[in-house]
């Protein structure tokens, strides 16, 4: 595939400068390709424009919703490689998300009334923002099932947070951010009550109700402060997505509404579906909210508590000036607030419109309370055609709205016509259609919800693939699909499976504004950003029973897990403590055991722990999941279950092959050699500029550690070897040789590292 794409790179090159008579022939190859796979030259030209070469990088990383996964997939723009999925409501093996210690608190705080909750249905991520534009630090994602919202810090793609909402049962809402990520909203769905106790349906209007909730974000502390937040209550409309306004429109929120009919169906006794009574107004309502103020009412306590949680009643958002309705195109399904703040865009899905209303005219019907009448609930409504700024036909089942870099130009997804239209909503005129596979929901411009959106790169994210792909069986995978927006007209380049839940929204980054770390500090708890109390140093590792826990303080490094052996009685409890001593980028490490479902990752410097009980005698092997290195398959261990109260005996062990001087001679020749190897790449390190490169840094620190533990295991080798103990000595002597051996891949890493970088020698 890269030499294809290379070779297509160079040929679209040549289709644009001309070819010299010396490369002909390579032309000739690439057409004889071309001519076999049936390319054209527009495909050859597509695939080099998302073409990204060995060791290169995307210019955007996108975040898509994972839909029931319960995950986060992140992939790179415009190579749309996945590079990883974000565990977040749903255990995840491979990150050892809800199977340590330290992730099963994070998702025990998901929990609804006392139930573990292990899936979600995420919908809407959202990147954190300063001043309106992307800053790079957290990402929210929402569950659509179980109305709870998740925060996850960017500094390691980790789920730090997870808080359940205390009023919603359903939403839809959720994640927007304001400008500078004071708070993030989440909307409900379904009407519900409020509380959690039993309301029959024949009181759906009076005790049914929608709301919006105003999680407060620290974000000095990186988490929602759900002391500080609030509700505002709402009728029982189904309130679906949320927009923040910016610039001139900030300090207010919008979310729109269906089946504002307030419609309850009934099939199983004769009534007719839901859809038939939620779609019959031609129009429903924008959902208008001065969430400043509302922060202003909840501080000043004109509050009712609810489950605990501080709401803003109707009766009081109202009193107040607060919230307001503006009706809409029927069924909408989208509310965007432009780059500017001027102006707010939503969509109908039974409409062939989109539907601009001016920010300012709405101030100005509110300001002079210019209302066309007030809702069953006494909410006033704002004049649609006063509140307009235009109206366009984009196409059938119009669906939501994404922006440009380019001033008044948008995309909006149109769901039942399969197809993307760019059009200006300054002037009001379509300038482009393309056609996508198939049925389109959401779409996503670079960091098009931002006050400074990038264009280049849409995605369009597609429901349904049907003949896009190989077939895997019913269940399709969705097709995200790549269009250049940089040109005057949208060019389609990749399609790309997606075989995880149902991914709804995506929000794209430049990746410049993304700073992960590579390591932890050494013992460092990632849940919790902090210090784990079970940090371990090499050399201080111990099996202690302390309040009726065997607590195991062990390590992690190339290529061995200590301690080796543990031993503990049938019914004690357990808890192992690893610390990965790793310092090289991307040396994880795993941690496996037979029967008791411990599956652990332990990133470099993380400190990871699973607790559980010892529940009968037996013998259970534990492993390093991750291939490491080239002794991989060695570092393991045994948890012993002696049978209760058989007392721990002490036993000779009956080694496999027995060692002579000759076989530590030989073993230490080596050795010395290896070590004038390592000499020579530690001399090209030193006379290089290597401290100009932090992970040549950082692998010279772990090489240096490396050698130490060498070090160590030579005196140990050359004390047995003087009170001529052959066995132990000539043993030791392959341990210091281990060491060497990770000391040189290090080492030579590092200097790989610097001659493709441009490292340069410098005096000595």
């Amino acid at each position: 595939m890269s030499m294809r794409l290379g070779k297509a790179m160079g040929f679209a090159a040549a289709v644009g400068l001309g070819l010299s008579a010396a490369s002909v022939s390579a032309q000739d190859t690439l057409e004889g390709i071309m001519k076999e796979r049936g390319l054209t030259q527009k495909d050859v030209l597509a695939a080099a424009k998302t073409y990204v070469p060995t060791g290169g990088r995307d210019e955007f990383v996108a975040f898509s919703s994972g839909g029931q996964s319960g995950q986060i997939i992140v992939y790179g723009i415009p190579s749309m490689r996945i590079l990883k999925y974000v565990a977040v409501f749903t255990p995840e093996p491979w990150q050892g998300y809800g199977f340590d210690d330290e992730s099963k608190a994070v998702l025990a705080q998901g929990r609804i009334n006392g139930k573990d909750i292990t899936f979600g249905d995420t919908h809407h991520p959202a990147i954190s923002e300063t001043n309106g534009d992307y800053d790079g630090r957290y990402l929210f994602i929402n569950d659509k099932a179980n109305p709870r919202i998740a925060v996850i810090d960017l500094a390691d793609f980790e789920t730090k947070q997870i808080v359940v909402n205390p009023i919603m049962k359903s939403e839809h809402g959720g994640a927007f951010v304001t400008p500078n990520t004071d708070y993030v909203i989440e909307a409900s769905q379904y009407a519900a009550p409020l509380t959690n106790e039993y309301v029959p349906l024949s009181q759906f209007n009076e005790k049914y109700r929608g709301a919006v909730t105003y999680w407060k974000f620290d974000n000095a502390k990186g988490r929602i402060d759900q002391s500080q937040s609030f509700s505002i209550e709402l009728p029982p409309y189904s309130q679906d997505l949320s927009d923040f306004g910016k610039g001139p429109s900030d300090g207010w929120s919008f979310t729109n509404s269906f089946c504002t009919e307030r419609y309850v169906g009934g099939i199983e006794s004769g009534r007719p579906p839901f859809e038939a009574g939620c779609s019959q107004k031609d129009t429903d309502y924008m959902h208008m909210i001065n969430w400043k103020k509302a922060a202003e009412l909840f501080k000043a306590g004109k509050t009712t508590k609810i489950n605990g949680h501080d709401v803003i009643t109707m009766d009081t958002a109202i009193k107040e000036g607060i919230l307001f309705l503006v009706p809409e195109p029927k069924s909408p399904h989208g509310v965007d607030v432009t780059p500017d703040g001027t102006k707010i865009i939503v969509a109908g899905k039974l409409d062939t419109h989109a539907s601009v209303y001016s920010f300012e005219k709405l101030m100005t019907l509110v300001k002079n309370k210019d209302f066309a009448g007030k809702d069953p609930y006494g909410i006033p409504i704002l004049d649609l055609k006063k509140a307009l700024h235009l109206q366009l036909e984009v196409g059938l089942g119009p669906l939501h709205t994404q922006y440009d870099s380019k001033p008044c130009v948008a995309y909006t997804s149109i769901y039942v016509d399969s197809q993307v239209t760019k059009w200006d909503y300054c002037e009001g005129k379509v300038l482009d259609k393309i056609s996508i596979h198939y049925n389109i929901g959401h779409l996503m411009s670079m960091e098009g919800d931002s006050v400074s959106p990038d264009g280049k790169y849409l995605v369009s994210l597609n429901k349904l693939a049907i003949d896009r792909f190989n077939p895997v069986g019913p269940l399709h995978p969705q097709n995200h699909q790549l269009i250049d927006i940089s040109g005057d007209k949208m060019e389609l380049l990749y399609d790309m499976p997606l075989p995880l839940g149902e991914p709804h929204y995506a929000v794209a980054i430049n990746a410049e504004k993304l700073k992960p770390h590579v390591r932890y500090k050494v013992g460092w708890d990632s849940r919790s950003d902090s210090e784990s109390p079970y940090k371990t140093r090499p050399g201080r590792e111990k099996i202690e029973r302390k309040d009726g826990v065997v607590h195991v303080y062990g390590t992690l490094i190339r290529s061995h897990i200590t301690p080796e052996i543990v031993e503990v009685e049938e019914g004690e409890t357990v808890s192992f403590h690893l610390t990965n001593l790793e310092r090289a980028e991307d040396e994880t490490h795993g941690f496996a055991m037979y029967e008791y479902n411990v599956n652990l990752s332990a990133e470099p410097g993380k400190t990871v722990s699973a607790t559980f009980k010892a529940d009968r005698p037996g013998v259970f092997p534990y492993y390093c999941t991750e291939f490491c290195s080239a002794l991989h398959l060695e570092m393991q261990g045994y948890m012993l279950v002696r049978p209760k109260g058989m007392k721990a005996t002490e036993a000779k062990f009956s080694e496999g092959q027995a060692y002579a001087q000759g076989d530590y001679d030989k073993q230490v020749k080596t050795n010395v050699d290896t070590q004038a190897v390592i000499d020579s790449v530690v001399a090209f390190i030193t006379s290089r500029n290597f401290k100009d490169f932090p992970p040549v840094v950082a692998l010279v620190e772990d090489a240096t550690d490396q050698l130490n533990f060498a070090a160590d295991a030579k005196k140990k080798s050359e004390d047995f070897a003087t009170k001529q103990d052959w066995q132990n000595a000539t043993l030791w002597a392959q341990q210091w040789f281990q060491y060497q051996v990770k000391a040189a891949d290090i080492g030579l890493r590092a200097k790989t590292f610097l001659e493709q970088n441009g490292a340069v020698e410098v005096k000595q």
